[in-house]
């Protein structure tokens, strides 16, 4: 585009010489407008990296130990993140210095923050990947919980945020019952707070509640929100756990169809 705008330019103001002078001014333009805009997006990118996994080394080790269960999770998280090469060891290293007692929790946060822009989807897709690395060895300890509070109130979301998603991830372990057939009934208690709804809701309000969660985190909808590429993949898990904890529901509601 600026190649013709600038041949366009030229035509006008100097014939077939301006022409081609103006489309050469425009080529040299158009290609370092392309290596700005993805040198931008590479730091970008870099920066995200940095902020996601240090704050994440900082919440693992939130209970002064970081567990093998925890650092499998973040292992499969950068699988997931499909993170390779210079982009794998970057995460690594930021997920280490995060450990560190001397780590500023609130800088990093700050730093997500001005990154992220304040979009909704990111920020609820970044605390997903947060709580699924602390809640790898089976249960978030409180003073994970805090961090987490902390972090997404800093972010400006709030403890409901926390405990929704803390929800969605308990009622999404081990399957939709056990092995007598029938849920769990602490798992069926987290599937109901994973859709926002009580045990007591109707059969009409459930679906609502569980169609509405689904359309607003449905990964295309995301992505034209704002949701970077490099996140679909924890979109495509948020939508498999929430469709997790409607199956976990309905196996336990013979009226929720």
């Amino acid at each position: 585009m600026l190649t013709i705008i600038g041949a366009l330019l030229g035509a006008s103001f100097g014939g077939f010489g301006g022409l081609v002078l103006g489309g050469l001014i425009g080529y040299g333009a158009s290609v370092a407008f392309r290596q700005f805009v993805v040198g931008s997006l590479q730091v970008a990118q870099s920066q995200l990296l940095d902020s996601t996994f240090s704050i994440m080394g900082a919440l693992c080790k939130a209970d002064n130990v970081v567990s093998r269960e925890e650092i499998n999770a973040v292992e499969q998280i950068f699988v997931m993140l499909k993170l390779h090469g210079d982009s794998r060891e970057q995460a690594k290293a930021a997920f280490n210095r995060g450990k560190q007692s001397g780590f500023d929790l609130d800088a990093a946060v700050d730093d997500f923050a001005r990154i992220s822009r304040g979009r909704g989807p990111l920020l609820q897709l970044f605390l997903q990947v947060q709580c699924m690395a602390v809640a790898a060895d089976g249960r978030i300890d409180p003073a994970e919980h805090a961090m987490l509070v902390r972090i997404a109130q800093r972010l400006g979301l709030t403890e409901a945020d926390v405990s929704q998603l803390e929800a969605l991830l308990r009622a999404a372990m081990g399957g939709p019952s056990t092995t007598s057939g029938q849920p769990q009934k602490d798992r069926l208690h987290d599937a109901y707070a994973a859709l926002g709804i009580t045990a007591e809701a109707k059969p009409a309000e459930i679906k609502r509640a569980y169609r509405k969660l689904i359309s607003q985190n449905h990964p295309d909808k995301l992505a034209a929100r704002g949701l970077p590429e490099s996140m679909r993949p924890v979109a495509e898990e948020r939508s498999r756990e929430l469709n997790s904890a409607y199956d976990l529901i309905k196996s336990a509601r013979p009226d929720v169809r």
